[in-house]
């Protein structure tokens, strides 16, 4: 049991320096090397009528373009490239209350491989093309960690809700 609670602090804590470094405008190459294992393995998901729009949903990006960790998949991404497609397509604009206090992150140690963190956030983005902004909740659901507590797949976007314009 104990080890248990060690592990869900761990975890508890290092999602939430995930989520800090977005606060922090961190460089994605720093996100990646600091929270994710040397393979990594990110999914954005998202309603399909959104694909044609949001290039990146609905894909899952695997490994990184340096450190020989590259995806042997011709047909698939780095996760290098889902962070480059992100930015090409959508700005983000987090504020101090984006995402929860480290305590309102949903942690369970036992779950999946090495355990779960969900984390309810909350944003305004704008399309990089027409400059339109909205409001969205949307979820982290991070997961098979490796034992350093790093990431090895981050799910993101599982719900995006509009809910308001600029």
């Amino acid at each position: 049991m104990a080890d248990l609670q060690a592990r869900s602090s761990l975890l508890r804590l290092n999602s939430y320096a995930f989520c800090q470094a977005f606060l922090e405008s961190k460089q994605p190459s720093e996100i990646l090397d600091t929270h994710f294992t040397s393979r990594p393995k990110i999914t954005e998901h998202g309603p399909l009528w959104a694909t044609s729009r949001l290039p990146f949903l609905g894909r899952t990006f695997r490994g990184r373009k340096d450190g020989g960790h590259a995806s042997t998949d011709s047909s698939s991404s780095t996760c290098d490239d889902y962070f480059s497609l992100l930015a090409s397509t959508l700005s983000f604009h987090p504020d101090k209350h984006t995402f929860p206090p480290s305590s309102d992150l949903i942690v369970d140690a036992s779950a999946g491989e090495n355990g779960v963190v969900s984390v309810v956030a909350h944003a305004w983005f704008a399309s990089v093309v027409t400059g339109k902004s909205w409001e969205e909740d949307f979820i982290y659901r991070l997961s098979e960690f490796d034992k350093k507590v790093r990431l090895d797949i981050g799910r993101f976007g599982l719900i995006r809700c509009v809910l308001g314009r600029r």
